[in-house]
């Protein structure tokens, strides 16, 4: 579909990268807390525009890639499902560690959660081993093929950012009740990242 290798497994793992924890869900809470739904909707967009920067980036790189050298291209495929893999295994065995503090101030969500996002050197290095994954050489439709994936991801982050305003909103003493359930989702989606780096890379 559109170019895109395994479109159900690409909508799959960009929900996964979503629910991990990290400072675009912190930043989505915090500014919720302090702001209410405007706030948590402001700072939702803002972690998409800053997602969008970083994806039209990799996608630069990636388009001269393909066209070049399919061989070189070929191989950022298995380093990107190696990459995955190994992020899950890195997240499964993970200690609990203290939570980076954000400086969320009223009236700049928007900014604030761009600029994490952007900042954020994982989420750089993720979407540079990300995007070839899923890339089908064969079928590939250009600039059609990047913006359908750029289209899901931000469709995809609006959701979750909207559904995660209004749980924190109205139920953010419970979210912050157990830091146990944190660890298990975590570890719980570092498992499917493993399954999906191995999956990919097979499939290749």
């Amino acid at each position: 579909m559109f170019g895109i290798a395994d479109y159900g497994a690409f909508v799959a793992a960009i929900i996964i990268f979503l629910v991990i924890p990290g400072p675009g869900n912190l930043a989505l809470i915090t500014s919720t807390g302090k702001g209410g739904i405007p706030g948590g909707l402001a700072a939702t967009l803002g972690v998409i525009a800053g997602d969008q920067v970083l994806m039209w980036l990799a996608v630069a790189g990636v388009a001269a890639l393909l066209n070049a050298h399919p061989d070189v291209f070929a191989a950022v495929q298995w380093l990107g499902a190696t990459y995955l893999a190994w992020l899950g295994f890195m997240m499964i065995k993970a200690k609990p560690g203290a939570a980076p503090l954000l400086e969320i101030r009223p009236g700049q969500y928007f900014r604030q959660g761009m600029l994490i996002t952007l900042l954020n050197p994982k989420a750089i290095v993720f979407y540079m081993a990300f995007f070839p994954l899923f890339v089908d050489p064969a079928r590939h439709q250009g600039l059609s093929t990047f913006a359908a994936m750029a289209v899901t991801i931000a469709a995809l982050t609006f959701a979750y950012g909207l559904v995660m305003t209004l749980l924190t909103h109205h139920l953010a003493e419970r979210l912050r009740a157990n830091p146990a359930i944190s660890k298990l989702l975590e570890r719980v989606a570092g498992v499917f990242l493993i399954g999906f780096g191995i999956k990919l890379a097979l499939s290749k």
